[in-house]
């Protein structure tokens, strides 16, 4: 980590959407850091707050969603006290998001290269000759072939791993200092995706840029990041190093989904898998979330766990962690 402020230091957010039959408690009390060249993955089932917690970082939640905690600290600069001005000037320059569908980035009816050059000269002011050779190198940066050719082209003209690829060129073109990706791959085939995963922790590497990989898959954020936040009914109840969290799980909704990943499991026994489902964020009960699905709860866990370090360097929400697992 570097001597100054982290790339981005998320504290205490808390993002809740304000139904007609009550209020969603979607991000509550997330916290986590981000250093210039590290990966981070949030992680956790569909409905965890992952995804919510992303768009809460670009400042993109629609009505009747809306952050009202914490801090978004973007170098030291405090994202929430932003004006909406100030907003569009960060998302994509400072600041880009590569979405799952690739189309949410790019537009059917235009070229590649006018899209390009366009999320260029909004953020830069150069001439349109450079702005396409700004494009030309992205397209080479993610590994697409002829990028000349392919400047000329229409989205659907490309399959669609090299529309991700393409998206992911869009959100890299002004070097941000912070990528934010919400399960860029899931879509793709596991070739495509292993290609991409290694051009995307390559140029992070390379070019100092932070990346927030938002995702249910662990095999994924595994060989990907150096950090990895555990998420669950809107709060993080794990973050650690990748290996300390994935090799000696603490939490045990973070132990349950290691040991739901299929290669774990032994030839011809039935797949692992944690009991239950994800409760409904809307008006959440007391005391841990977790509480129903898990097999070490205890009387404890009627009142919410408090965000400890039990070990060093890891941070976990819960009243009995798997201490023993994870020494």
């Amino acid at each position: 980590m570097s001597g100054g402020a982290p790339t981005l230091a998320v504290e205490g957010l808390s993002t809740h959407f304000f139904t007609k039959v009550g209020v969603v408690r979607a991000v509550e009390d997330v916290s986590f850091t981000v250093d210039s060249g590290e990966v981070l993955g949030l992680v956790g089932e569909s409905g965890s707050g992952k995804t919510v917690t992303g768009f809460s970082v670009l400042g993109l939640v629609d009505h009747p969603g809306r952050t009202v905690a914490g801090k978004i600290l973007f170098k030291g600069d405090d994202l929430l006290q932003k004006t909406e001005e100030q907003w569009q000037q960060i998302r994509g320059s400072r600041i880009s998001m590569i979405f799952q569908d690739p189309m949410m980035t790019l537009n059917p009816v235009l070229r590649i290269d006018t899209q390009m050059i366009e999320a260029v000269q909004a953020h830069a002011k150069v001439g349109k000759k450079e702005a396409r050779q700004r494009a030309r190198d992205a397209l080479a940066q993610v590994g697409i072939p002829s990028a000349e050719e392919r400047l000329k082209a229409y989205p659907h003209q490309f399959s669609g791993g090299m529309r991700q690829r393409v998206a992911i060129a869009i959100a890299l073109i002004n070097k941000p200092d912070l990528i934010i990706a919400d399960e860029p791959t899931t879509a793709l085939d596991v070739t495509i995706q292993a290609q991409i995963l290694f051009e995307v922790q390559k140029l992070c590497r390379k070019t100092g840029t932070a990346l927030i990989w938002i995702t249910h898959d662990l095999t994924v954020v595994a060989g990907l990041a150096d950090k990895i936040c555990v998420m669950y009914a809107g709060k993080v109840v794990e973050d650690g190093s990748i290996d300390d969290v994935l090799d000696h799980p603490a939490h045990p909704y973070s132990l349950g989904l290691i040991d739901s990943v299929p290669s774990r499991n032994k030839r011809g026994i039935p797949l692992a898998q944690i009991p239950g489902t994800t409760p409904s964020l809307l008006n959440l009960a007391p005391g841990c979330a977790f509480r129903e699905r898990c097999a070490s709860a205890g009387e404890a866990c009627g009142e919410e766990p408090a965000n400890s370090s039990p070990l060093p360097d890891r941070k976990v929400r819960c009243h009995y962690p798997h201490l023993d697992s994870a020494t």
